[in-house]
C-alpha cells in the first residue's frame, strides 16, 4: 500500500522547485557495497522529471562490462536492472545524468538481511570473548550495513547509512549473530557477504511486517482493517494539513523578506509512526531497502509477544509471506531463530513453550528454518552472550538449504512422531542426525507424560536408536509426551552432531 507522503520538515519548503534536481541513488547503494551474485540486481534512484540516466559497471581494469540507459519517469523515479553477475569484484558503478555519481570497491557475492529485536541487535561488543573476536575481525570482503531505528506511519525513501568493510572498529557495535553468521559463510563459501542489519530492541513483530503480510493471513483480518482505516482517516485529513502548510509557507516567506517571526511548521504525524503499531519500522526500516536484490532473511525476535502462542505463527506468516511479497523474489530463504530458555516470572511457566511451539509450526512455511537454543541460553539473562552458536547454527542452515551443502546436519532432533507401546510411548524424530544422545551423559531431563486424566508426571525417557522411549511407574496408561515445556527448560536430549531438541508437546489439551 502506497501512502502519500506530505511535507513533514522545513526543508520540504523548497520542494516546490525542483524536487529531484540531481541524480540521486538511496543509501543502500553506495561504495563498499555488496551486490547479490549469480541474479538480476535492481538499481534505482531519483533524478529530473525524463531525465536520461546511463548507468555502467566497469571491472578492475576499467574496462565496461555492463551498460543501461533509462529515462526518469514524470516522479523523477528511474530503475534498471544489472544482469546476473558471478561472485567477484572490485568494479566501479557509474550512474550518469546532469551529474555523476560513481560508486567504487563493489563486490559481488551472498546479501543476507538480518532483524528482529534485541538479541539480534546485540552487538559483538557485549557478546561473548568481546576483545579476541573484535581484535579478530579483519575480514575486508564483509561489508555491513547497518540501518538506523527510525520509524514511520509512511513509506520512506532512504535510510541514512553506509557499507563498511570489516573492521574491529565497524564490527564493535554491529549485531553479533549477524556477524558470526556471515563470517561462517564467508569461509565456507569464499565469496564476499553482505550484512544488512535492521534490527531494533524491544520491538514487536507487527511493527516489522508491511500490509501485504497482514492481508495474506485471515487470522489477521482485524490488523489488516485497522490499517486501512487509519489510512483512510488519515487522507481524510490531509486537505485541510496541506491548506495549513501552504499557509505557513505564505506567511513564512513574507517573515523572511520583512524580518518577521517565523513560526513552527504544521506537523502531519501518521497514526502509525509509533513505534509500537503495526508497519512502523517496515515503513522506515525496510522500505527503503526493498526491492535491493537479497539471498535470504535471518529473523530473531518474539521476547516482545511473549503469551501470544499460536497467535505468533499467524503474525510469522504475515512477517515472511509480506516481505517476499514485497520484494518479489519468490520464497526466498528465511530462517529465525527460537528464542532461548528465560524465567519470564508469573504462574503461566509454559507461556515460552507455547511462542516455541508457533515458531516450529512456522517451519510449515516453504524455505524456512529455525534454530534452537535451549542448550546455550540463560533463565537469569534474556540476552544470551554466545551469539557465536546462533550465528553458526543458522549458517548451517544457510549452507545445507540454501548452497546445497549435502553433507551437513543442519537441524536438532525436532518432533515427528508418537507410538504407544503398552505403558510406554515412543516419540519419533526428524533431524536426529548420527543418532540421539544426552549432552551431558546424563538421563534424559525435561520429560513429562500423562494419561488420560491429563495429568503430567515427571518421566523416564531412554534413547532407542532414533527414537526415545519414555515411560513413568504412575502413568499405566499413557497418551501424551510434553517435551521442555517450560520457560527455563534447558533439557539436554540433543543428535551426535551436538544440536539441540526442540521442545514439543504431543496434546492439544
Amino acid at each position: 500500500m502506497k501512502l502519500l507522503i506530505v511535507v513533514m520538515s522545513t526543508v520540504l519548503f523548497f520542494s516546490h522547485l525542483n524536487a529531484f534536481a540531481e541524480v540521486k541513488l538511496p543509501s543502500v547503494f553506495g561504495s563498499n557495497m555488496v551486490l547479490q551474485r549469480d541474479m538480476p540486481a535492481p538499481i534505482w534512484g531519483w533524478a529530473a522529471t525524463g531525465e536520461e540516466i546511463s548507468v555502467s559497471l566497469s571491472n578492475q581494469n576499467s574496462e565496461t562490462v555492463h551498460t543501461d540507459t533509462v529515462k526518469a519517469d514524470e516522479k523523477g523515479n528511474w530503475k534498471i536492472e544489472l544482469p546476473a553477475t558471478p561472485a567477484g569484484g572490485p568494479y566501479t558503478l557509474s550512474v550518469a545524468g546532469s551529474n555523476t555519481v560513481e560508486l567504487t570497491d563493489i563486490l559481488f557475492g551472498e546479501v543476507w538481511v538480518c532483524s528482529g529485536q534485541s538479541n539480534m541487535e546485540w552487538s559483538v561488543n557485549i557478546s561473548n570473548d568481546r576483545d579476541a573476536e573484535i581484535a579478530a575481525a579483519n575480514y575486508p570482503n564483509i561489508r555491513l550495513f547497518h540501518i538506523p531505528k527510525e520509524t514511520s506511519g509512511v513509506p520512506v525513501l532512504d535510510v541514512n547509512a553506509q557499507w563498511r568493510a570489516t573492521t574491529p572498529e565497524t564490527v564493535r557495535h554491529f549485531s553479533a549473530v549477524a556477524y558470526y553468521f556471515g563470517r561462517h559463510l564467508h569461509k565456507e563459501l569464499d565469496v564476499p557477504i553482505g550484512l544488512i542489519n535492521t534490527s531494533w530492541g524491544g520491538s514487536r513483530i507487527e511493527p516489522w511486517t508491511p500490509p501485504e503480510g497482514f492481508a495474506s493471513v485471515p487470522a489477521l483480518t482485524s490488523i489488516s482493517e485497522e490499517i486501512q482505516d487509519i489510512d483512510k482517516d488519515f487522507r481524510m485529513q490531509l486537505p485541510q494539513k496541506i491548506q495549513e502548510i501552504e499557509t505557513w509557507i505564505t506567511e513564512t516567506r513574507e517573515a523572511l523578506e520583512n524580518s518577521g517571526t517565523i513560526f513552527e511548521m504544521p506537523q502531519v504525524v501518521h497514526p502509525l509512526s509509533n513505534g509500537g503499531r503495526p508497519t512502523a519500522m517496515y515503513n522506515n526500516m525496510i522500505y527503503p531497502i526493498v526491492p535491493f536484490a537479497i539471498r535470504g532473511a535471518l529473523w530473531y525476535q518474539g521476547e516482545s509477544n511473549m503469551g501470544e502462542g499460536m497467535m505468533y505463527h499467524e503474525k510469522m506468516k504475515a512477517l515472511i509471506n509480506g516481505w517476499r511479497e514485497v520484494w518479489k523474489q519468490g520464497d526466498f530463504p528465511f530462517y529465525f531463530v527460537q528464542l532461548a530458555p528465560f524465567n519470564y516470572g508469573g504462574d503461566d511457566t509454559a507461556r515460552l513453550a507455547r511462542l516455541w511451539e508457533a515458531q516450529t509450526t512456522t517451519l510449515a512455511l516453504p524455505n524456512t528454518g529455525m534454530v534452537v537454543t535451549t542448550d546455550i541460553g540463560n533463565i537469569r539473562d534474556i540476552h544470551p552472550r554466545n551469539k557465536q552458536d546462533v550465528g553458526l547454527r543458522l549458517a548451517l542452515w544457510a549452507l545445507a538449504k540454501t548452497y546445497n551443502k549435502d553433507d551437513l546436519v543442519y537441524s536438532g532432533p525436532l518432533y515427528k512422531s508418537m507410538e504407544v507401546e503398552g505403558s510406554t510411548l515412543r516419540i519419533r524424530f526428524e533431524h536426529a542426525g548420527s543418532g540421539l544422545m544426552s549432552r551431558d551423559e546424563q538421563p534424559l531431563t525435561w520429560f513429562q507424560i500423562a494419561g488420560e486424566d491429563k495429568q503430567f508426571v515427571e518421566a523416564t525417557a531412554v534413547v532407542d536408536g532414533d527414537t526415545v522411549v519414555v515411560s513413568s511407574d504412575s502413568v499405566e496408561s499413557p497418551v501424551a509426551v510434553r517435551f521442555g515445556w517450560d520457560q527455563i527448560a534447558e533439557p539436554n536430549l540433543m543428535n551426535v552432531e551436538g544440536l539441540p531438541a526442540s521442545p514439543f508437546r504431543t496434546d492439544s489439551w
